[in-house]
């Protein structure tokens, strides 16, 4: 409980996998996020554009903004994505 290593490796493993999931989302949107440093994270898009957000809360907003379209997590096609790459 209380190891302070063991919190921050906890922390990391989380935050890594939190991004991993985020990314899923967002290449379907021509986007990527990095984890920076695991204080901020930078949203990347294909054509070099890059956007910093504190937490994942606002990153969803920029996602939007530098996409050009709002994202939506019930998108068909976005869920069509994500099936076949869990599959592949």
């Amino acid at each position: 409980g209380s190891d302070p290593v063991e919190y921050q490796r906890d922390r990391r493993r989380d935050r890594g996998h939190r991004t991993v999931l985020t990314n899923e989302v967002l290449r379907h949107y021509g986007l990527r996020v990095e984890d920076w440093s695991g204080s901020k994270y930078v949203l990347r898009d294909r054509k070099g554009s890059t956007h910093i957000v504190q937490d994942l809360g606002a990153l969803w907003p920029a996602a939007a903004k530098l996409a050009g379209q709002p994202l939506d997590p019930l998108d068909p096609a976005l869920r069509a994505a994500i099936s076949a790459a869990d599959v592949g």
